[in-house]
């Protein structure tokens, strides 16, 4: 299904715009970030966005970007191994944009947003310290979980970074926490959430039958840091001891872990499917199929599919370790949370999760889908503007 077509449809509503030359800088632009883009881009009177890559290549997603104005940078990209102090290890792709000062100086923002904490701000944060001084948004999607072990000179940079941007947008309450470890202001760090695909998972019917209502679904990469192995190891341990119950777990993605994730001996009352990658038309499908969403990672600055799940009924059996599940699940009234390097929590849980009458199960779809219905692009816009209308020093700009 193209980008184009899940956008919501154009209103003759008028939004006063920011009268503002934004330019955005990031990695790549994934489909679920198109309607947000495209939101920002009719509510400033011109929106560049500048690009390291179409896309990186451990991503399925084709390189859609519509109508919004996109440039490629000259980039180096550099693949590195990070272990994480919970002991996973992860593969990053550092991206360097050479040409950043010289595309900033061509296009003279009145306001620059930058992802991240690494090159790319360190040039616009260079840049945007010239005589003529141009606010500074960084744009950061970590948590606190995330950032443990990061190096020295990781810090350092970081440090000198915040002492110059003008404000920060983080995606949750982590993220701040993290933040205002360096000192910076409370008052200028900006929440903006992520928001799934608008028009997707929230028309899905919200109830299931007693075949789906506990059956499990896990959606993304299949990685060492989504804490997949110990997870289905307890769950296994859990259909052991409760062998009147059959469990079916469907997993969705792909990843270098599916052969360790399939040899894993199972009892004969659970099975699992590897169901590989997904369109977001068929994974709306797949949604409505599943009772329960499963996310145990070891480490995520949000997790995009507790948004999904949520807004297709499903309750969240979700790791605290999730930005996302901490700022959108409550235990017990729309999903549950567990420690993932936890063994005997994550059975516990499990059988919380597993136990839990259909019946109850039904509301909990209804309240996990109206806990996230204000999650929009509209929204996500909304918050991204007082970031920017709080920097911009054009006189007359007005945000509604």
């Amino acid at each position: 299904m193209a980008v184009d077509t899940l956008l919501p449809a154009a209103t003759e509503h008028t939004v006063a715009r920011l009268p503002a030359h934004v330019v955005l800088l990031t990695n790549f632009i994934p489909p679920y970030r198109v309607p947000v883009y495209s939101e920002l881009a009719d509510r400033v009177e011109k929106l560049t966005i500048l690009l390291s890559t179409p896309m990186e290549p451990n991503r399925s997603w084709q390189a859609e970007w519509g109508s919004l104005d996109v440039r490629l940078q000259r980039t180096w990209t550099l693949r590195r191994r990070w272990r994480h102090t919970a002991g996973f290890t992860d593969t990053l792709h550092v991206h360097v944009p050479t040409d950043t000062l010289r595309q900033l100086k061509t296009l003279r923002p009145d306001v620059i947003v930058s992802a991240e904490l690494g090159s790319r701000s360190l040039f616009s944060t260079l840049y945007a310290g010239r005589r003529e001084r141009t606010p500074i948004v960084l744009w950061l999607t970590l948590s606190d979980h995330t950032e443990q072990g990061r190096g020295r000179l990781r810090q350092v940079l970081r440090r000198w970074l915040f002492a110059r941007a003008d404000a920060v947008v983080v995606n949750g309450t982590s993220g701040a926490r993290y933040v205002e470890r360096f000192g910076f202001d409370r008052d200028s760090i900006f929440h903006v959430p992520y928001t799934a695909l608008p028009g997707v998972f929230e028309r899905l019917p919200a109830q299931r039958g007693k075949d789906a209502a506990h059956r499990l679904l896990y959606v993304g990469q299949l990685i060492e840091r989504k804490g997949l192995a110990p997870f289905i190891l307890a769950l296994a341990d859990w259909a052991s001891s409760h062998p009147d119950r059959h469990v079916r777990f469907d997993l969705v993605g792909s990843g270098p872990l599916r052969g360790e994730l399939e040899a894993i001996p199972l009892p004969d009352n659970l099975s699992l499917r590897f169901l590989g990658e997904k369109t977001y038309d068929v994974l709306a499908q797949v949604y409505a199929e599943a009772g329960i969403l499963a996310f145990p990672t070891l480490a995520d600055e949000w997790g995009l599919v507790v948004n999904e799940a949520m807004s297709a009924g499903l309750p969240v059996l979700g790791s605290v370790y999730s930005q996302a599940v901490e700022e959108l699940c409550r235990d017990g009234a729309n999903g549950w949370t567990f420690r993932p390097d936890s063994r005997q929590d994550m059975i516990e849980t499990i059988d919380r999760a597993l136990s839990t009458p259909a019946e109850r199960l039904d509301s909990m779809r209804v309240r996990a889908r109206a806990d996230v219905a204000h999650l929009t692009p509209k929204h996500a816009v909304d918050r991204l503007l007082d970031a920017v209308a709080s920097v911009s020093k054009l006189a007359g700009g007005t945000v509604r």
